[in-house]
C-alpha cells in the first residue's frame, strides 16, 4: 500500500499544478493571464473556438481525475490502519 500511497501522492501534486495553470489560461471577463498567451483575440464574447473547447475538456477531465486522486487518498489513509 505505500507504493500506491506514494504513486497518488505525486499523481495528486502534478495535477494540482497541471489543474492551477488550466484554469489561470481559461478566458476570463478582464483579462489577465490568459491575455497574456493570446486569450483575448477571440472575436465575440459567447463564441468560442476550438481550442478553448478543448481547454474546457482537458480542464474538466483534469479536475476529475484530481478528485478521484483525492478520494482515494482518502480512502487509503482511513483503511491503512494508522501511520501512513
Amino acid at each position: 500500500m505505500d507504493v500506491l500511497h506514494v504513486i497518488l501522492q505525486v499523481l495528486l501534486g502534478i495535477t494540482s499544478l497541471l489543474l492551477t495553470l488550466l484554469i489561470l489560461l481559461h478566458k476570463g471577463r478582464g483579462g489577465g493571464l490568459s491575455d497574456m498567451f493570446g486569450g483575448g483575440m477571440s472575436s465575440g464574447l459567447s463564441s468560442s473556438g476550438v481550442a478553448e473547447r478543448n481547454l474546457n475538456r482537458f480542464t474538466v477531465i483534469l479536475g476529475i481525475t484530481w478528485g478521484l486522486v483525492i478520494v482515494g487518498l482518502g480512502l487509503i489513509m482511513r483503511f491503512s490502519g494508522g501511520d501512513s
